[in-house]
């Protein structure tokens, strides 16, 4: 069968349509480092399914602690051990991948009692993770992206003062070495803990847990889902992410089938123009469930 050109009406409508469907396409996140028997670092970006993969956790810093990072089986920080990741962290940014830290996390012994603490936790970040020097970096010579707020517990004071102090070392120091900023608040709006902190307008993503809260994940009903969605579409920070738990484990309650999210839910939230994507908890779940490859062409 011949086939017939386009005229350049139906090929600017075609480009159109194209451009519109792409112009709310998502992005996956995923927390990694927390369980036994995970992918690698590098094997996890590799997979292509991932623009963001959130390092989990530092659950030990401010208030005059000295600041532990834990990935819990993948290395031992305490003897220097983590800084063989450094090489996957390298790999995963040369292939398009940020590269997260997360502070805080649902365990862990954090706090910030003071605008000077919260200062010092900065500089130490910076320092030690990001753009700045230190002889005793723990993920090495890897500079990562940014800097991820799961705060859990603590207190919620003076984290507000964190992010602005975060932004300023980026801007400041080194404009090559932007610091992103991402946030892992709660559904029920505002945040107890991230709330403040979210405010000041400095978070480049933010990607709230639908889950582990029955009265606004999706499964609380239709109506309660979006309207703690269009709370979250508020706030003033770049792009919302639909967090999940990527498998039954991995939390409570919350956990949304892909099918169903593909089909159900993500329809009713891909036209906000700050839809982000999907971030999931956690890869050791994915890995079991293959949960990003189903979703990811639907994001």
């Amino acid at each position: 069968m011949a086939s017939r050109s386009l005229t350049p009406f139906q090929l600017t409508a075609t480009l159109f349509v194209a451009l519109l469907a792409t112009c709310h396409a998502g992005s996956i996140a995923v927390y990694w480092g927390q369980n036994d028997g995970e992918a690698s670092l590098a094997e996890t970006c590799a997979s292509g399914n991932y623009e963001f993969v959130i390092l989990a956790f530092l659950p030990k810093f401010g208030k005059g602690q000295r600041p532990q990072l834990d990935l819990g089986s993948h290395c031992d920080a305490s003897s220097g051990g983590c800084k063989s990741q450094s090489k996957d962290i390298k790999s995963c940014q040369s292939g398009g991948v940020k590269v997260l830290l997360s502070i805080g996390g649902g365990d862990g012994s954090y706090g910030l009692s003071s605008p000077g603490d919260a200062r010092q936790v900065a500089m130490y970040l910076w320092n030690n993770y990001l753009g700045g020097t230190s002889s005793s970096r723990p993920l090495g010579d890897a500079v990562l992206d940014g800097i991820d707020f799961d705060i859990e517990l603590g207190g919620a004071k003076f984290w507000n003062n964190l992010a602005s102090d975060l932004k300023k070392l980026g801007n400041n120091i080194d404009a090559d070495k932007q610091v992103l900023l991402s946030a892992a608040p709660q559904c029920p709006f505002p945040d107890e803990w991230d709330g403040g902190a979210i405010n000041t307008g400095l978070f480049d993503y933010v990607w709230v847990q639908f889950y582990n809260n029955p009265e606004c994940q999706f499964n609380a009903g239709r109506q309660a889902f979006m309207d703690a969605w269009k709370r979250w579409e508020s706030v003033p920070a770049g792009k919302i992410f639909l967090g999940l738990p990527a498998s039954k484990d991995a939390a409570g309650t919350g956990f949304v089938p892909a099918a169903v999210l593909t089909s159900r839910v993500l329809p009713l939230i891909k036209g906000s123009p700050k839809y982000g994507g999907v971030m999931l908890w956690s890869k050791f779940y994915d890995d079991r469930t293959g949960y990003s490859s189903a979703i990811k062409s639907h994001v």
